[in-house]
């Protein structure tokens, strides 16, 4: 799951930002609301975290203009405005929860997982590929009914393979959606992760092909012809 973090506290960013990736999101960050309208136009993203007194372009207004074009994107405002007026217009104006500076991370967190949660159930999100089946709303994998247990790369790696299915991917591609904008795309993590992915997928019971190699154009995810 891939989150933009919007926030002009330096200090406040970085902090939030390391315990969310040592939770397993891959995050982007943006200090005021002209970068995180950029970010929005360049990259996808599952969740985004808005503060709300930005320079720039302030936090309701960037609220606006994605709300303008995308219902789709959860948003959780974290914003030192505590009032009840500021709450109501925060969520009057399509954010989907509001939380008050200062706050517990843990309950980000919390609130972080039950925004995804609830969206991936409601809109029922299982991904199929022949004997592979992934779940969505809470993350389970399937192969031939067989459950693997993956790590949270490794979900984040099959996750968006599968929602390119047959599509080829480069790995510069994977590793910003699956780790972050920051992420060391020369680094061997991703290789062991991809090889660590495919045996844990063989080990329960997928038949080796689903995920190929192309040499110098990426990796893709298709049910092997010779199976279906």
């Amino acid at each position: 799951m891939k989150i933009l973090l919007v926030e002009d506290e330096t200090i406040l960013m970085k902090a939030t930002a390391k315990g969310l990736r040592k939770s397993g999101y891959a995050v982007d960050c943006a200090a005021d609301g002209a970068e995180a309208l950029r970010q929005y136009v360049l990259n996808e993203y599952d969740l985004m975290i808005l503060d709300l007194n930005l320079p720039k372009v302030d936090g309701m207004e960037v609220l606006r203009r994605i709300r303008q074009q995308d219902q789709e994107l959860r948003i959780l405002i974290l914003s030192a405005r505590d009032s009840v007026e500021d709450k109501i217009g925060g969520l009057d104006g399509g954010s989907n929860d509001y939380l008050t500076k200062p706050f517990d991370f843990l309950e980000l967190e919390a609130r972080i997982r039950n925004l995804l949660r609830r969206h991936f159930e409601q809109k029922s999100v299982q991904l199929r590929c022949g004997a592979l089946r992934v779940n969505m709303a809470d993350r389970s994998v399937f192969c031939k009914e067989q459950s693997a247990a993956l790590t949270k790369k490794e979900y984040g790696i099959l996750e968006y393979l599968l929602t390119h299915k047959g599509r080829i991917l480069s790995a510069e591609e994977i590793i910003e959606h699956v780790w972050d904008s920051e992420a060391d795309l020369f680094s061997n993590a991703f290789k062991f992760q991809i090889h660590s992915l495919k045996k844990k997928l063989e080990q329960a019971g997928l038949p080796e092909g689903y995920i190929t190699n192309l040499r110098g154009q990426g990796y893709k995810l298709s049910e092997p012809e010779e199976l279906k």
